[in-house]
């Protein structure tokens, strides 16, 4: 009799954990909205004014990143600011050559002229938190390395600036951007200088449900109350709630936000994001602690809204809210 695996745990189109400990993320949602879940390939040639390489940086654990290199103009050097991305997905799904990702950076690259650095972070369950910040710290110590030699990389080695390292991630990257910001804060990483962080609608939470997630309803295919649930579930430490300091940086479990060493932030929150009643109580708990935090709303949109390449290019409002925060991203890190 063959043995038929059972499935334990389903988050509605994105993952089904089964009780052998596999999990499938095939997209199994709309058959029209599956494209933004599908891998671009790399690309040497500048395409739209920028290329793209994939790296495996550890062959072990599987970290690795993609990078974006806009077109520069021959005979002129130029020292560009360079951008590491945390991608989303609740800790537990998306990669960063995902046609949703690509059609954003390549978008912020050209515009803002930086490099930008990806990471293929671990995902849960197979690896819970805090997998995915030691990944992002990992990442600071390639770039370490290649600033002082120790490792080869041209289009950093020849265009990156590495006083003016930014960290930028949406929703569950948010949460990366802080830890990784912070731990980075209490280390020597000289010549890289963390100049900036951006998170985009951070997945910040508590255990107890806010106002916000009982009453905003989401029309967003990002974020719903099922997927905070079951992907944090899936995805702190076991035994751990939402209090978790990675998932509430502002709750009483974690480091008081005071003695941490953290870059200028530029925080950005979406309207309709029902989580934005605990982002705001990030921001305002930043800013009481002494932090230099600036913060964007993007009116009558909702988690992730610029990901989603549809909306972009169907409804007017969404494509113009979306110009506005590629042009925000792009001014703060000109500021810095």
């Amino acid at each position: 009799m063959v043995y038929q695996k059972k499935v334990v745990e389903e988050v509605a189109c994105w993952l089904k954990l089964f009780d052998d400990g596999t999990v499938d993320r095939t997209w199994s949602g709309p058959p029209e909205a599956e494209f933004m879940a599908k891998p671009v390939p790399a690309h040497d040639e500048f395409i739209g004014g920028v290329a793209v390489r994939d790296l495996t940086l550890d062959t072990k654990s599987g970290l690795g990143v993609r990078l974006y290199m806009p077109e520069t103009n021959s005979g002129v050097e130029e020292k560009l600011p360079i951008v590491i991305h945390f991608h989303g997905g609740g800790f537990c799904i998306s990669q960063p050559d995902w046609y949703m990702y690509y059609h954003v950076y390549t978008r912020l690259v050209h515009t803002a002229r930086v490099i930008c650095v990806s990471v293929k972070l671990r995902l849960a369950p197979e690896h819970r938190l805090p997998a995915p910040c030691e990944d992002g710290h990992s990442v600071l110590l390639w770039l370490q390395a290649i600033a002082l030699g120790k490792f080869s990389e041209p289009w950093l080695e020849v265009n990156g600036d590495f006083k003016r390292v930014f960290l930028i991630g949406d929703s569950s990257g948010g949460n990366l951007v802080h830890e990784v910001a912070a731990h980075a804060g209490a280390k020597d990483l000289n010549p890289v200088r963390l100049a900036g962080g951006i998170p985009i609608h951070p997945g910040f939470v508590r255990a107890e449900r806010s106002k916000s997630e009982l009453e905003k309803k989401s029309d967003s295919p990002f974020l719903t109350l099922e997927m905070v649930d079951k992907f944090l579930a899936l995805a702190l430490p076991i035994g751990s709630t939402k209090d978790h300091p990675i998932t509430c940086p502002m709750g009483p479990a974690a480091t008081p936000l005071a003695g941490l060493k953290v870059p200028p932030f530029l925080v950005v929150l979406a309207e309709n994001d029902l989580i934005l009643d605990t982002e705001i109580e990030y921001c305002d708990a930043m800013k009481k602690a002494g932090k230099d935090v600036e913060v964007l709303v993007n009116p009558g949109v909702s988690h992730s809204f610029y990901l989603n390449k549809i909306a972009v290019e169907m409804d007017p409002h969404t494509a113009s809210e979306t110009g506005r925060l590629i042009a925000a991203i792009t001014d703060f890190i000109k500021r810095h």
